[in-house]
């Protein structure tokens, strides 16, 4: 197990700024509203090939565990929660972990959240682990993927998003989307991004092997969608090798 420490004090501090208007769809992080059904959808596509489960099923992770790690408000710990798994979630910041909770406990879920280092926390392996948008915030990306791996069970699958690291991504995200405040100001710093090929390289180094990356794009016709395109940002899963 890994124990390098990936927190930064200050990024903990920014969302957990933002804990009280997690759960609104027009408050600070209306983005993330909009981003998580195609994360979601990714997702889906991803246990179902990885496991070969049955693609009607509405509870395809019955009997599976799931950590997502970075896990703000539980926007994904609850849909994972509704597909069937026994989920943890894991957040720097106690106010979202806090706020998770509390929304978790009034929509009926039993979901295990917990505030700290994902890398010092006794919690075991599990057979999904996803963390999104997250990676572009740790001090150690190396430190980071490697206690992701720590995390995962044999035969289990990790699913990863982020922002990629290109001009287009500099000029969108940051100089446009938080202008604007699609994204409060503050939330990236564009030099911390990651290349596809970057994390790729990551995850070889902690024994991981990518089975599937597609890009998060967006278009006026389509809003944010599935794509071929990854300037903007991709998604990816993952398995041991």
């Amino acid at each position: 197990m890994t124990s390098g420490t990936t927190i930064r004090p200050e990024e903990a501090a920014h969302f957990g700024q933002l804990a009280a208007e997690w759960w609104d769809p027009k408050g600070s992080s209306a983005m993330l509203h909009k981003l998580n059904p195609v994360r979601l959808r990714f997702v889906r596509e991803a246990i179902d090939m990885h496991w070969a489960g049955d693609i009607e099923s509405v509870r395809p992770l019955a009997g599976k565990s799931a950590l997502d790690v970075g896990c703000g408000a539980g926007l994904l710990c609850e849909p994972l929660a509704r597909l069937g798994a026994d989920v943890t979630g894991v957040d720097a910041a106690p106010e979202n972990v806090a706020a998770a909770a509390a929304h978790a406990e009034g929509a009926g879920l039993d979901i295990r959240y917990m505030a700290g280092e994902i890398g010092s926390l006794d919690i075991g392996q599990f057979d999904l682990v996803t963390s999104m948008e997250v990676i572009e915030h740790v001090a150690d990306k190396r430190a980071f993927v490697a206690a992701l791996a720590d995390r995962l069970a044999p035969g289990g699958l990790m699913v990863l998003s982020t922002p990629n690291r290109t001009a287009a991504s500099r000029l969108l995200l940051i100089g446009a989307a938080e202008a604007v405040g699609a994204i409060p100001r503050g939330t990236h710093h564009w030099d911390d991004f990651i290349t596809p090929d970057e994390l790729a390289a990551l995850l070889e180094d902690a024994g991981m092997t990518v089975t599937a990356r597609k890009g998060i794009g967006f278009s006026v016709a389509k809003g944010l969608h599935l794509s071929d395109d990854e300037n903007l940002n991709y998604i990816l899963s993952a398995r041991r090798s």
